[in-house]
């Protein structure tokens, strides 16, 4: 069988090590950028509020989830969950949110990458420079998941190492007013404003469960990578805000030298420390392009797993099913996600993307919470390798902050909310006539 499965089907080559690397990397790139946008939102204080709460939603969330992993250790990861749970419709639902969050996701980073490099180098274009990193890191997914997932390790572990050398020399710089001044600029309507962008911090953690299938002793190993991604990430994203916010105040790392808003939080704070010069300046720009690269190839490999899932189950073309004859990787879906994630790109509205991808990733959220609910009273004596603690207290957080989140994002992004459950809707018709055929 498993001789069998090596032939036609992916290779199981991931250690803990690298599953701490995919979910740290999968993530990281919410440090760098993107977040920022939430501060202009709901100010230091909203914001604040919204990073708490959902920081509280992906620990619940992630302990269930893991749980789940662990239980059905797929590719398809919330699809195969919530089939199994609720039935091949709300699979479809649950696998459609999934595939929306991680094919979105990368074109806001692609475009993050983009605007760095024109940092450094105003001759190039942005558009130019994030199609490029398409069509390189794709082709590196193509080449084999051992080799994307130990390079992913190691621009993940520069990428952490940067954040850690930016909150040591911005910290001593920190001031306490630079928190509390003007930091509640819309009241309570600024919380719920900002979710999207605290959401930001953590997107693309589920991802971990998309390599199930491709992790040795997944059962074991699924949990070591979930717990220890999660643990780092929350300390990045607290070290990050403060240390960012605290050297010049929330408007210094949301508006440029032109009044305008920027994708590059870090490097602006940096200018507002006296001793730190140009040289030290382009030095963060250029290692912050390896959380940016980290976040960017990790999610196209979670988004490869979850389309080819899609298409192996039957939910979509059977082509996107298929791996590569001689690599053993999805390539059909990697190269249909890379069309659609450059057609996203000529948008140029990174926040709107970003916001795009979060309707994705809530949905997901509160179909497998409930999926996990299911499960539980349904298939009590299914083998769990890994037990969530805190049950029931866990996993009704994690859906009650989720569902929250989703309506309060429904309110205030109501254009772009009719988009996202128009898609929604289309393919699920599209997936009736398609499955009766």
């Amino acid at each position: 069988m498993e001789n069998n499965q090596s032939e036609r089907g992916l290779k199981k080559v991931l250690t803990p090590l690298m599953l701490w690397g995919l979910g740290v990397g999968y993530v990281i790139s919410g440090m760098y950028f993107g977040w920022n946008l939430g501060l202009e939102k709901g100010g230091t204080l909203g914001l604040g509020i919204a990073v708490f709460f959902i920081m509280i939603m992906y620990i619940t969330f992630s302990l269930c989830y893991t749980e789940l992993a662990c239980a059905i250790p797929k590719a398809g990861g919330a699809f195969d969950y919530t089939t199994k749970a609720l039935g091949k419709q709300f699979g479809f639902i649950a696998g459609m949110a999934q595939i929306i969050e991680f094919v979105f996701a990368p074109p806001a980073i692609a475009f993050g990458i983009g605007a760095y490099f024109h940092l450094l180098y105003p001759s190039l274009p942005i558009i130019g420079t994030a199609i490029f990193c398409y069509f390189l890191f794709t082709a590196l997914n193509i080449i084999g998941v051992k080799a994307s997932a130990s390079f992913e390790l190691f621009i993940t572990i520069v990428a952490v190492v940067e954040l850690l050398i930016f909150s040591g020399f911005t910290l001593p710089h920190f001031k306490i007013e630079n928190l509390t001044t003007n930091s509640f600029p819309h009241g309570i309507e600024g919380i719920f404003m900002a979710i999207p962008f605290a959401i930001w911090f953590f997107l693309g953690l589920e991802g971990i469960a998309n390599v199930a299938e491709e992790t040795i002793n997944p059962q074991k190993n699924i949990t070591i990578g979930f717990a220890s991604a999660m643990i780092t990430l929350v300390i990045l994203a607290s070290l990050t805000f403060i240390s960012a916010v605290g050297v010049a105040g929330w408007e210094a790392v949301v508006f440029d030298a032109s009044g305008k808003i920027s994708d590059s939080p870090l490097p602006l704070a940096i200018k507002h420390i006296p001793a730190m010069g140009d040289v030290f300046f382009h030095l963060l720009v250029w290692i912050g392009l390896f959380g940016f690269v980290a976040s960017f190839n990790g999610l196209l490999l979670a988004a490869g797993r979850a389309t080819y899932e899609f298409g192996k189950s039957g939910n979509a073309p059977s082509f996107l099913g298929k791996v590569h004859p001689k690599f053993k990787t999805p390539a059909p879906a990697l190269i249909f996600n890379m069309g659609i994630g450059i057609i996203a790109l000529f948008t140029g509205k990174t926040g709107e993307i970003i916001t795009v991808a979060t309707f994705g990733a809530l949905s997901l959220y509160i179909l497998s919470s409930i999926s996990y609910f299911v499960l539980k009273r349904k298939m009590p004596e299914m083998e769990r390798p890994f037990k969530a603690p805190f049950y029931p207290i866990a996993p009704v957080l994690a859906l009650t902050i989720a569902a929250i989140s989703l309506l309060a994002m429904t309110y205030y992004n109501s254009t772009l909310a009719l988009i996202y459950f128009t898609v929604l809707a289309i393919s699920f018709a599209g997936y009736k006539l398609y499955y009766r055929k």
